[in-house]
């Protein structure tokens, strides 16, 4: 069972800038400079936000690279290493959750109209198997979405935004 998180490194994800920072390196490795080019950040922004994220673990140094004299590390995101926040203490993760929200909104700006997409919204009672399958559908998506990511403008490749949460409720 994956370590549960602390509230540090839960508020680390809970950062507009940080989720753009992890969707991004999943699909490839980048240094700060990059990275803060393809974000339109500013590079010491994004070397903070990078640092942060690879003190929780969420990053990993991918390769370093000599650029001008200097040494450059370039991180790439493993999308399983957020595994052990599933279980978050529940205050802190309403800042995740409220951090995704913004994220989706922002996104949203950049949808193309009229092209086929999916969305869905639901509150609702179904039995634990039915529970069951969906989590794996969705754990299935996001291994699919993860595993087929590609580096910014790739040949072939389009922009798309995926933000799943699925959770059992209390009963009221």
């Amino acid at each position: 069972m994956p370590e549960s998180p602390s509230l540090d490194e839960l508020r680390v994800l809970a950062h507009p800038v940080r989720l753009r920072i992890l969707s991004l390196l999943t699909g490839v490795a980048m240094s700060a400079a990059e990275a803060a080019r393809e974000l339109g950040e500013t590079q010491a922004n994004v070397s903070y936000h990078l640092r942060r994220l690879h003190e929780a673990g969420m990053l990993d140094v991918a390769e370093e690279v000599r650029i001008r004299g200097g040494l450059a590390k370039r991180y790439r995101h493993d999308p399983e290493s957020g595994a052990r926040f599933a279980s978050a203490n529940p205050r802190e993760e309403q800042l995740l959750l409220a951090a995704m929200t913004e994220e989706l909104k922002r996104r949203s700006e950049f949808r193309v109209r009229g092209e086929q997409g999916s969305m869905t919204d639901a509150e609702m009672w179904v039995d634990s198997e039915t529970w069951k399958k969906a989590l794996e559908h969705a754990r299935e998506l996001s291994r699919l979405l993860h595993t087929a990511a590609r580096p910014p403008r790739t040949r072939g490749t389009i922009p798309v935004s995926a933000t799943v949460s699925l959770f059992e409720m209390t009963r009221s």
